[in-house]
């Protein structure tokens, strides 16, 4: 197995996707490769690593010329198995939508496993609970859709001149974006210069906690107080809506 994890290295394929591809979870993987005879490997996992590689037994690994060419073949082979075999683990859960929302969840979902999979530094892990914060937020920001199809542009997914959402907001956001970003990447934003921004950003936020912790007590207190005019110790199943009619009502008394 020494030939193989050496093509393997070459070709740039990761014990993960390799894992996926053949539908065993990486330890399985890792026992598969330390059987010295593929022969005693389980025939259709065999098969299905001999087509990958695109040959007939393991001794042609050693005849094997790793071109550019054959690295894509290899490659689109590779990408073809993993969104198969991928689809088959998450396509129970997507059975409310249709092919295209599927399609897409399922490619977003499988990209989240593999980069979590893989991830050694916790960066993956770090960046997903942000982007977490992101989707949650998405209904009460409508800036951060904004924000999405900027990257898009930039990194280019999508043609500049595309406006999905409101075109004018968006055209304006776009443009502001990209001249906070050419400010950053030329080097023109020293951290130094930009040490007061920093502190308003950070008073900003303190203020929005504090906003958001009063709005909270202030809820507290009147759903205590709705619960004690009308006799209740709790809210449950059976009043709830009593309670947030009486909530309703407590609250309009004070405008």
């Amino acid at each position: 197995m020494k030939e193989l994890n050496t093509v393997l290295t070459e070709l740039g394929i990761s014990k993960v996707r390799l894992a996926k591809y053949l539908g065993v979870s990486r330890q399985m993987l890792y026992n598969y490769l330390g059987i010295e005879d593929i022969n005693n490997w389980p025939k259709e996992k065999a098969a299905k690593l001999l087509s990958l590689l695109n040959i007939d037994d393991m001794n042609q690994l050693k005849d094997l010329k790793i071109t550019g060419e054959y690295i894509i073949e290899v490659e689109n082979r590779l990408n073809e198995g993993v969104k198969d075999s991928s689809s088959k683990e998450v396509i129970a859960d997507l059975k409310g939508f249709n092919k295209k929302e599927q399609e897409l969840l399922s490619d977003i979902i499988n990209l989240l496993k593999e980069r979590l999979a893989s991830d050694k530094t916790k960066d993956s892990y770090n960046s997903f609970t942000y982007l977490f914060h992101f989707i949650q937020s998405m209904e009460t920001n409508e800036e951060l859709k904004y924000v999405l199809a900027y990257m898009s542009k930039s990194l280019g997914f999508t043609e500049p001149l595309e406006f999905v959402f409101n075109k004018d907001k968006q055209f304006i956001f776009e443009s502001i974006m990209f001249s906070a970003m050419t400010l950053y990447n030329n080097g023109g934003a020293s951290k130094n210069k930009l040490g007061d921004s920093h502190k308003r950003f950070e008073q900003n936020i303190e203020q929005k906690k504090e906003e958001k912790l009063s709005r909270t007590q202030e809820l507290n207190t009147v759903k205590i107080q709705a619960l004690k005019e009308l006799g209740y110790t709790e809210i449950n199943e059976d009043n709830a809506k009593d309670v947030f009619e009486k909530i309703a009502e407590i609250q309009s008394r004070k405008v």
